[in-house]
Protein backbone atom coordinates (compact mmCIF):
# COMPACT_ATOMS: atom_id res chain seq x y z
CA UNK A 1 0.00 0.00 0.00
CA UNK A 2 0.82 3.39 -0.35
CA UNK A 3 1.67 5.32 2.91
CA UNK A 4 3.74 8.90 3.72
CA UNK A 5 6.70 8.42 6.21
CA UNK A 6 8.31 10.67 7.95
CA UNK A 7 12.54 9.94 7.66
CA UNK A 8 13.40 12.96 9.73
CA UNK A 9 13.87 16.75 9.07
CA UNK A 10 12.53 17.95 5.79
CA UNK A 11 12.88 14.58 4.83
CA UNK A 12 9.25 12.43 4.15
CA UNK A 13 8.85 10.36 1.28
CA UNK A 14 5.70 8.43 -0.72
CA UNK A 15 6.24 4.78 0.18
CA UNK A 16 5.32 1.33 -0.84
CA UNK A 17 4.53 -0.57 2.51
CA UNK A 18 3.09 -3.85 3.85
CA UNK A 19 -0.94 -3.34 4.37
CA UNK A 20 -1.31 -4.11 7.94
CA UNK A 21 -3.12 -6.75 9.01
CA UNK A 22 -6.20 -7.08 11.44
CA UNK A 23 -6.08 -8.91 14.56
CA UNK A 24 -8.47 -9.43 16.95
CA UNK A 25 -9.59 -6.78 19.10
CA UNK A 26 -8.42 -4.62 15.84
CA UNK A 27 -10.20 -2.51 13.45
CA UNK A 28 -9.16 -1.96 9.87
CA UNK A 29 -9.53 1.17 8.05
CA UNK A 30 -9.26 3.08 5.31
CA UNK A 31 -8.32 6.68 6.11
CA UNK A 32 -9.99 9.72 4.70
CA UNK A 33 -8.65 12.77 5.75
CA UNK A 34 -5.43 13.90 7.43
CA UNK A 35 -5.37 16.69 9.85
CA UNK A 36 -1.98 19.22 9.15
CA UNK A 37 -0.75 19.74 12.70
CA UNK A 38 1.99 22.32 14.56
CA UNK A 39 3.18 19.07 15.60
CA UNK A 40 4.29 17.98 11.95
CA UNK A 41 4.90 21.05 10.82
CA UNK A 42 7.97 20.98 14.43
CA UNK A 43 9.19 17.80 13.34
CA UNK A 44 9.48 18.43 9.79
CA UNK A 45 11.20 21.73 10.17
CA UNK A 46 13.27 21.10 13.26
CA UNK A 47 13.89 17.41 13.32
CA UNK A 48 13.37 14.93 16.07
CA UNK A 49 11.48 15.58 19.07
CA UNK A 50 9.78 13.46 21.90
CA UNK A 51 7.14 11.17 21.26
CA UNK A 52 8.81 10.95 17.93
CA UNK A 53 11.44 7.80 17.54
CA UNK A 54 14.94 8.50 15.88
CA UNK A 55 16.71 6.13 13.18
CA UNK A 56 18.51 4.38 15.93
CA UNK A 57 16.44 4.72 18.90
CA UNK A 58 13.03 2.85 18.90
CA UNK A 59 10.10 4.58 20.70
CA UNK A 60 9.67 2.32 23.55
CA UNK A 61 5.94 0.78 22.97
CA UNK A 62 6.13 1.13 19.56
CA UNK A 63 9.32 -0.19 18.97
CA UNK A 64 9.78 1.67 15.14
CA UNK A 65 12.40 3.90 14.36
CA UNK A 66 12.32 5.59 11.41
CA UNK A 67 11.18 5.99 9.17
CA UNK A 68 6.95 6.02 10.40
CA UNK A 69 3.78 6.90 8.86
CA UNK A 70 2.63 10.39 9.41
CA UNK A 71 -0.60 11.99 10.46
CA UNK A 72 -2.23 11.75 13.71
CA UNK A 73 -5.36 13.57 13.19
CA UNK A 74 -7.65 11.38 11.02
CA UNK A 75 -10.93 10.19 9.94
CA UNK A 76 -11.60 6.97 8.13
CA UNK A 77 -14.26 4.10 6.92
CA UNK A 78 -13.93 1.06 8.66
CA UNK A 79 -13.10 -1.95 6.40
CA UNK A 80 -12.65 -5.00 8.71
CA UNK A 81 -13.25 -5.76 12.11
CA UNK A 82 -10.89 -8.60 13.86
CA UNK A 83 -12.13 -11.10 16.35
CA UNK A 84 -13.75 -9.60 19.55
CA UNK A 85 -14.73 -6.36 17.94
CA UNK A 86 -18.34 -4.88 19.20
CA UNK A 87 -19.83 -1.77 18.79
CA UNK A 88 -18.73 -1.35 15.05
CA UNK A 89 -19.94 -2.07 11.81
CA UNK A 90 -17.94 -2.22 8.58
CA UNK A 91 -18.45 1.06 6.38
CA UNK A 92 -18.69 3.41 9.95
CA UNK A 93 -17.16 6.61 9.45
CA UNK A 94 -14.86 7.26 12.34
CA UNK A 95 -11.84 8.93 13.61
CA UNK A 96 -8.89 7.70 15.74
CA UNK A 97 -8.00 8.62 19.80
CA UNK A 98 -3.81 8.49 17.85
CA UNK A 99 -2.70 7.28 21.75
CA UNK A 100 -0.25 4.95 22.61
CA UNK A 101 0.19 4.02 26.17
CA UNK A 102 1.38 1.75 28.21
CA UNK A 103 -1.74 0.87 31.03
CA UNK A 104 0.74 0.01 33.73
CA UNK A 105 2.14 3.61 34.71
CA UNK A 106 0.47 5.42 37.60
CA UNK A 107 -1.30 8.09 35.73
CA UNK A 108 -2.48 5.04 33.31
CA UNK A 109 -3.90 2.92 35.91
CA UNK A 110 -5.83 6.26 37.22
CA UNK A 111 -7.40 6.75 33.79
CA UNK A 112 -4.80 9.70 32.99
CA UNK A 113 -2.98 8.01 29.74
CA UNK A 114 -2.39 11.49 28.04
CA UNK A 115 0.03 11.83 30.51
CA UNK A 116 1.16 8.40 30.12
CA UNK A 117 4.99 8.11 31.14
CA UNK A 118 5.60 6.38 27.64
CA UNK A 119 3.14 8.04 26.09
CA UNK A 120 3.35 8.00 22.29
CA UNK A 121 1.16 9.00 18.84
CA UNK A 122 -0.09 7.01 16.42
CA UNK A 123 1.15 8.74 13.05
CA UNK A 124 4.07 10.07 15.33
CA UNK A 125 5.67 7.22 16.98
CA UNK A 126 4.47 4.26 14.98
CA UNK A 127 1.77 2.00 14.61
CA UNK A 128 0.88 3.99 11.08
CA UNK A 129 -0.69 7.05 10.83
CA UNK A 130 -3.37 8.75 8.68
CA UNK A 131 -1.35 9.37 6.11
CA UNK A 132 -1.82 5.97 4.38
CA UNK A 133 -4.41 3.76 2.39
CA UNK A 134 -5.05 1.02 5.23
CA UNK A 135 -4.14 1.56 8.96
CA UNK A 136 -5.01 -1.14 11.96
CA UNK A 137 -6.08 0.40 15.25
CA UNK A 138 -7.57 -1.08 18.77
CA UNK A 139 -10.92 -1.05 18.61
CA UNK A 140 -10.76 1.16 22.40
CA UNK A 141 -9.13 4.28 20.21
CA UNK A 142 -11.72 3.97 17.51
CA UNK A 143 -14.86 6.34 17.98
CA UNK A 144 -17.56 6.70 15.22
CA UNK A 145 -18.93 9.83 14.55
CA UNK A 146 -22.23 8.82 12.61
CA UNK A 147 -23.24 11.03 9.51
CA UNK A 148 -20.18 13.75 10.18
CA UNK A 149 -18.82 14.35 6.79
CA UNK A 150 -15.18 12.36 6.81
CA UNK A 151 -13.81 16.08 5.96
CA UNK A 152 -15.22 18.14 9.05
CA UNK A 153 -14.52 14.65 10.96
CA UNK A 154 -10.56 14.61 10.77
CA UNK A 155 -10.42 18.27 13.13
CA UNK A 156 -12.40 16.20 16.39
CA UNK A 157 -8.21 15.55 17.06
CA UNK A 158 -7.95 18.77 17.41
CA UNK A 159 -11.22 20.05 18.64
CA UNK A 160 -10.93 17.24 21.72
CA UNK A 161 -7.15 18.95 22.61
CA UNK A 162 -9.25 22.51 22.83
CA UNK A 163 -12.22 20.51 24.95
CA UNK A 164 -9.71 18.90 27.47
CA UNK A 165 -8.26 22.15 28.20
CA UNK A 166 -11.94 24.02 29.05
CA UNK A 167 -12.78 20.59 31.21
CA UNK A 168 -9.86 21.37 32.94
CA UNK A 169 -10.77 24.62 34.21
CA UNK A 170 -13.94 25.46 37.02
CA UNK A 171 -16.26 27.60 33.83
CA UNK A 172 -19.56 27.48 33.61
CA UNK A 173 -22.43 29.08 31.16
CA UNK A 174 -22.37 33.29 32.08
CA UNK A 175 -18.74 33.34 33.22
CA UNK A 176 -15.92 35.54 31.21
CA UNK A 177 -13.35 33.92 29.55
CA UNK A 178 -10.32 34.55 27.79
CA UNK A 179 -8.04 32.86 24.87
CA UNK A 180 -4.77 33.89 24.09
CA UNK A 181 -3.85 33.52 20.83
CA UNK A 182 -6.24 32.76 17.70
CA UNK A 183 -4.54 29.80 15.99
CA UNK A 184 -6.41 26.13 15.52
CA UNK A 185 -6.18 25.23 19.12
CA UNK A 186 -7.08 29.19 20.41
CA UNK A 187 -10.48 28.88 17.78
CA UNK A 188 -11.19 25.38 18.24
CA UNK A 189 -11.01 26.78 22.56
CA UNK A 190 -13.19 29.37 21.89
CA UNK A 191 -15.92 27.62 19.92
CA UNK A 192 -16.06 25.19 22.69
CA UNK A 193 -16.39 28.25 25.47
CA UNK A 194 -18.99 29.60 23.21
CA UNK A 195 -20.77 26.39 22.82
CA UNK A 196 -20.43 25.93 26.58
CA UNK A 197 -22.21 29.57 27.24
CA UNK A 198 -19.38 31.45 28.22
CA UNK A 199 -18.49 34.59 27.64
CA UNK A 200 -15.22 34.66 25.41
CA UNK A 201 -12.76 37.42 24.98
CA UNK A 202 -10.73 36.35 22.14
CA UNK A 203 -6.56 38.19 21.84
CA UNK A 204 -4.35 38.46 19.06
CA UNK A 205 -2.09 40.45 17.50
CA UNK A 206 -2.63 39.19 13.89
CA UNK A 207 -5.60 41.36 11.95
CA UNK A 208 -5.57 37.80 9.50
CA UNK A 209 -6.49 35.97 12.39
CA UNK A 210 -8.50 38.30 14.04
CA UNK A 211 -10.94 38.43 11.35
CA UNK A 212 -10.68 34.69 11.23
CA UNK A 213 -11.99 34.46 14.71
CA UNK A 214 -15.15 37.21 13.93
CA UNK A 215 -15.69 35.26 10.58
CA UNK A 216 -16.02 32.20 12.48
CA UNK A 217 -18.11 33.56 15.81
CA UNK A 218 -15.93 32.30 18.34
CA UNK A 219 -15.69 35.38 20.23
CA UNK A 220 -17.98 38.24 21.89
CA UNK A 221 -15.07 40.51 21.74
CA UNK A 222 -11.88 40.03 19.76
CA UNK A 223 -8.64 41.91 20.55
CA UNK A 224 -5.73 43.48 19.31
CA UNK A 225 -3.02 43.82 22.25
CA UNK A 226 -0.90 45.82 20.33
CA UNK A 227 -4.00 48.70 19.84
CA UNK A 228 -5.65 48.12 23.41
CA UNK A 229 -4.95 47.26 27.07
CA UNK A 230 -5.65 43.49 27.26
CA UNK A 231 -6.02 43.72 31.27
CA UNK A 232 -7.91 47.49 31.01
CA UNK A 233 -10.69 46.21 28.35
CA UNK A 234 -10.86 42.56 30.52
CA UNK A 235 -11.43 44.98 33.69
CA UNK A 236 -13.64 46.91 31.80
CA UNK A 237 -16.09 44.10 30.49
CA UNK A 238 -16.39 42.64 33.33
CA UNK A 239 -17.38 45.71 35.63
CA UNK A 240 -13.85 45.61 37.41
CA UNK A 241 -13.89 42.23 38.04
CA UNK A 242 -11.49 40.37 35.70
CA UNK A 243 -12.13 36.91 33.95
CA UNK A 244 -13.22 33.79 35.75
CA UNK A 245 -10.74 31.64 33.70
CA UNK A 246 -7.92 32.01 30.55
CA UNK A 247 -6.73 30.13 28.11
CA UNK A 248 -2.85 30.37 26.78
CA UNK A 249 -2.68 29.24 23.26
CA UNK A 250 0.10 31.05 21.66
CA UNK A 251 3.21 29.95 24.32
CA UNK A 252 4.83 33.81 24.37
CA UNK A 253 5.65 35.40 27.60
CA UNK A 254 3.68 38.59 26.51
CA UNK A 255 0.52 36.74 26.55
CA UNK A 256 1.10 34.84 29.66
CA UNK A 257 1.85 37.79 31.44
CA UNK A 258 -1.38 39.54 30.39
CA UNK A 259 -3.45 36.51 30.53
CA UNK A 260 -2.28 36.16 34.35
CA UNK A 261 -3.47 39.90 34.66
CA UNK A 262 -6.02 39.68 33.40
CA UNK A 263 -8.16 37.06 35.77
CA UNK A 264 -10.00 38.12 39.18
CA UNK A 265 -9.20 36.67 42.24
CA UNK A 266 -9.28 33.09 42.62
CA UNK A 267 -9.09 32.70 38.59
CA UNK A 268 -7.26 29.86 36.50
CA UNK A 269 -4.74 30.65 33.69
CA UNK A 270 -4.87 26.98 31.82
CA UNK A 271 -1.83 26.38 29.42
CA UNK A 272 -2.50 24.51 26.21
CA UNK A 273 0.52 26.30 24.06
CA UNK A 274 3.66 24.36 23.66
CA UNK A 275 6.71 26.89 24.99
CA UNK A 276 9.91 26.51 22.82
CA UNK A 277 11.46 28.66 26.24
CA UNK A 278 10.04 28.29 29.98
CA UNK A 279 8.10 31.44 30.68
CA UNK A 280 8.66 33.71 33.86
CA UNK A 281 5.67 33.30 36.42
CA UNK A 282 5.40 36.17 38.84
CA UNK A 283 4.43 34.50 41.84
CA UNK A 284 3.14 37.93 43.81
CA UNK A 285 0.65 38.60 41.49
CA UNK A 286 -0.23 34.77 41.58
CA UNK A 287 -0.16 34.88 45.83
CA UNK A 288 -2.06 38.24 46.36
CA UNK A 289 -5.09 37.10 44.04
CA UNK A 290 -4.77 33.27 45.23
CA UNK A 291 -4.45 32.67 41.47
CA UNK A 292 -4.06 28.99 39.70
CA UNK A 293 -2.00 28.01 36.70
CA UNK A 294 -2.25 24.67 35.34
CA UNK A 295 -1.46 23.14 32.17
CA UNK A 296 -3.63 20.32 29.89
CA UNK A 297 -1.99 18.11 27.16
CA UNK A 298 -3.90 16.36 24.97
CA UNK A 299 -6.64 14.24 25.61
CA UNK A 300 -8.41 11.47 27.70
CA UNK A 301 -12.46 10.44 27.12
CA UNK A 302 -12.75 13.50 25.47
CA UNK A 303 -13.20 11.71 22.20
CA UNK A 304 -16.89 11.13 22.83
CA UNK A 305 -17.91 14.34 23.89
CA UNK A 306 -16.00 16.35 21.49
CA UNK A 307 -18.33 14.11 19.06
CA UNK A 308 -21.63 15.11 20.45
CA UNK A 309 -21.06 18.98 20.13
CA UNK A 310 -20.33 18.70 17.03
CA UNK A 311 -23.36 16.43 16.39
CA UNK A 312 -25.53 18.49 17.80
CA UNK A 313 -25.00 21.68 16.31
CA UNK A 314 -22.87 23.73 19.16
CA UNK A 315 -20.13 23.64 17.32
CA UNK A 316 -19.80 23.41 12.74
CA UNK A 317 -16.61 22.43 12.06
CA UNK A 318 -16.84 23.10 8.60
CA UNK A 319 -15.84 26.74 8.54
CA UNK A 320 -12.63 25.71 10.31
CA UNK A 321 -11.14 23.65 6.79
CA UNK A 322 -9.39 26.52 5.12
CA UNK A 323 -7.53 24.40 2.57
CA UNK A 324 -7.92 20.71 1.30
CA UNK A 325 -4.77 19.07 -0.41
CA UNK A 326 -3.71 15.71 -2.27
CA UNK A 327 -1.40 13.90 0.05
CA UNK A 328 1.09 13.42 -2.80
CA UNK A 329 2.86 16.17 -2.76
CA UNK A 330 2.64 16.93 0.99
CA UNK A 331 5.98 18.51 1.48
CA UNK A 332 5.20 21.72 -0.68
CA UNK A 333 1.86 21.60 -0.98
CA UNK A 334 0.99 20.81 2.63
CA UNK A 335 4.23 21.64 5.68
CA UNK A 336 5.59 24.82 3.19
CA UNK A 337 2.16 26.03 2.20
CA UNK A 338 0.95 26.49 6.34
CA UNK A 339 4.53 28.21 7.12
CA UNK A 340 4.11 30.38 4.25
CA UNK A 341 0.79 31.33 4.76
CA UNK A 342 0.35 30.27 8.32
CA UNK A 343 -1.95 33.71 9.48
CA UNK A 344 -4.42 32.91 6.80
CA UNK A 345 -4.80 28.92 7.28
CA UNK A 346 -6.68 27.25 10.38
CA UNK A 347 -7.11 23.75 9.14
CA UNK A 348 -5.42 22.31 6.58
CA UNK A 349 -6.67 18.51 5.67
CA UNK A 350 -4.57 16.23 3.23
CA UNK A 351 -6.26 13.32 1.19
CA UNK A 352 -4.18 9.92 0.16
Amino acid sequence: MKAIRYYGKEDVRLDDIEEPMTLPGTVKIKPAWTGLCGSDLHLYYDGIMPPAPSATEPHPLSGETLPVVFGHEFSGVVEELGDGVEGLAIGDHVVVEPLIVCDDCPACKEGNYNVCQKMGFIGISGNGGGLSEHIVVERRWVHPVGDLPLDEAALIEPLAVALHGVRGVDVKAGDVAVVGGAGPIGLLTAAVLKAFGVTTIVSEVSQIRRDIAAKLGVGDHIIDPTQTDLVAKVYELTGGAGANVAFDCAGVQPVFDALQLSLKARGQLQILALYTETPQLNFSNMLFKELKVSASLGYAHDHGPAIELVREGKIDLAPFITARISAQNIAVDGYEFLVNNKESQVKVIAQM
